[in-house]
């Protein structure tokens, strides 16, 4: 069964995210794997590592140590949509949270 949450398509086998696992609770590792704050901070993590890869391409170019742009701008483009996601998920976060707060006991 093709994993939904592939980005290129059917019998690809590329799943950015992963599948999806509901850990135990708390912060406790599901049977299958990781806790959401690990899976979290490991995204955090990849985003400062792309930002970072994006800043010294960009130093690169601007001193002239490398001439290869198209690099540079996927490491850019690459960053960019990384830090995206990880705002989308943030505010879906916040959105859940106030939903949360305005439920009635």
């Amino acid at each position: 069964m093709p994993d939904p949450l592939s980005i290129h398509g059917p019998g690809s086998g590329v799943s950015p995210v992963g599948p999806l696992r509901t850990p135990g609770a708390g912060a406790a590792a599901g049977p299958e794997g990781r806790s959401f704050r690990d899976v979290l901070l490991d995204s955090l993590q990849e985003v400062h590592r792309l930002q970072r890869e994006a800043a010294d391409g960009v130093e690169k170019v601007v001193t002239g140590e490398t001439d290869n742009l198209a690099e540079v701008f996927s490491a850019v483009r690459k960053a960019d949509v990384a830090f995206s996601m990880l705002m989308e998920m943030r505010n879906k976060l916040i959105d859940a949270y106030h939903e949360i707060q305005q439920m009635r006991v």
